[in-house]
């Protein structure tokens, strides 16, 4: 048995891996069955250690038979060479191999391309399987730091398969799934620019083409971590309605599709928002701020990040923090007389929360 795939990567890069993968040639799948290991999934001879629960796969090969991340026939067999599982593989980084006494098998270039940072596809077969295009986009983003970029003819490739509207037939889960790594990264720009470049952004995501999204989310990442609040930041040109179509597009958790809505709505109006009471009190309204924590701190998170600053380090949004806590301090009962009740009650108790922020923001209660 191998280690393979990222832990061999990253262990030459000398970079943080949490998972190791091993692939094991020349069994079958009772050989693990009778060593205690239990298999995963069906489609795949996958199975987990007795022990580690790490993930030991027998060599095998794919072939193309149908459209999107599916469609492959695999054939699993001891016969099946480690060279020719490797081959398999998307980029040469990923197509190398550690035996048990520690050395390197590399048959396709794998530690050359680590030396020269490059992002190169293993062979032409890397266009069978369009989620490729977003995996090395991801990995473009992680390595973004370390110099890495893609290598020319793998651009290629990845335009070829756009262009064959192989991105189409991906599941949006997939998408998804590999865009949501890509907003972990310290980099996540370098995703989204990626497939830019290829053409893939436009048809995943047509709406960010002609916007500064991008660009906003390069200086924005370095302040802000929430994979949500620089979701919000990438769509925060778009108008409210667009923002929120492109989050159901690409089937985001509702969270991020309502940060996203609520940074492109309100955050253009928080400056004037914080120049009277009422104002101020239509933007904690408007952000759900008095009911909820949430989207309000990842909101004010976002914009001070579009202004390349900590929330911490924010006035304006230091200021609407303590504005929804002067508001909250007032309570019903604090307005409960002359047998007030209902809406009556409701209106009484926000008006003294106007004047409650009115207050601390030393000005007017005026709309």
């Amino acid at each position: 048995m191998y280690k393979v795939g990222g832990a061999v990567r990253d262990q030459l890069l000398s970079y943080p891996f949490t998972e190791t993968d091993w692939v094991v040639v020349g069994a079958t799948p009772q050989d693990l069955l009778a060593q205690g290991f239990r298999q995963v999934g069906r489609d795949f001879p996958v199975f987990l250690h007795p022990e580690t629960q790490e993930e030991y796969a027998l060599a095998r090969t794919e072939r193309k038979s149908g459209h999107g991340y599916h469609g492959f026939e695999v054939h699993a067999h001891p016969s099946v060479t480690l060279e020719e599982d490797l081959a398999r593989r998307d980029l040469t980084i990923n197509a190398m191999a550690q035996a048990e006494d520690g050395s390197i098998i590399d048959p396709y270039g794998g530690q050359r391309d680590l030396k020269e940072k490059q992002l190169r596809h293993v062979s032409p077969h890397f266009v069978e399987d369009p989620l490729r295009v977003l995996r090395v986009a991801r990995f473009a983003a992680r390595y973004a730091g370390l110099g890495f970029r893609v290598a020319e003819e793998t651009q290629t490739l990845m335009a070829d398969i756009v262009a064959q509207g192989e991105l189409a037939h991906l599941a949006a889960e997939r998408i998804w799934m590999e865009t949501q790594r890509a907003l972990e990264e310290t980099q996540p720009d370098v995703y989204f620019q990626v497939l830019k470049d290829c053409g893939a952004l436009a048809a995943l995501m047509p709406a960010l083409v002609v916007t500064s999204g991008i660009e906003r989310l390069r200086h924005a990442a370095a302040v802000t971590h929430r994979a949500d609040c620089r979701w919000a930041i990438l769509l925060s040109e778009l108008p409210p309605q667009h923002a929120g179509d492109t989050s159901e597009q690409r089937m985001t958790p509702s969270h991020f599709r309502v940060l996203a809505e609520q940074v492109a709505a309100w955050r253009p109006r928080a400056k004037m928002a914080l120049q009277a009471g009422d104002r101020c009190m239509r933007l904690l309204e408007g952000l759900d701020a008095l009911r909820r924590p949430e989207p309000f701190m990842g909101f004010c998170e976002a914009s001070a990040a579009l202004e390349n600053s900590a929330v911490t380090d924010h006035p304006g949004c230091q200021l609407l923090m303590q504005a929804r806590k002067s508001a909250l301090a007032i309570r019903a009962e604090h307005v409960m007389t002359d047998g007030l009740t209902g809406p009556a009650l409701g209106e009484a108790l926000r008006a003294e929360r106007v004047r409650a922020i009115a207050k601390l923001l030393g000005n007017g209660t005026d709309g």
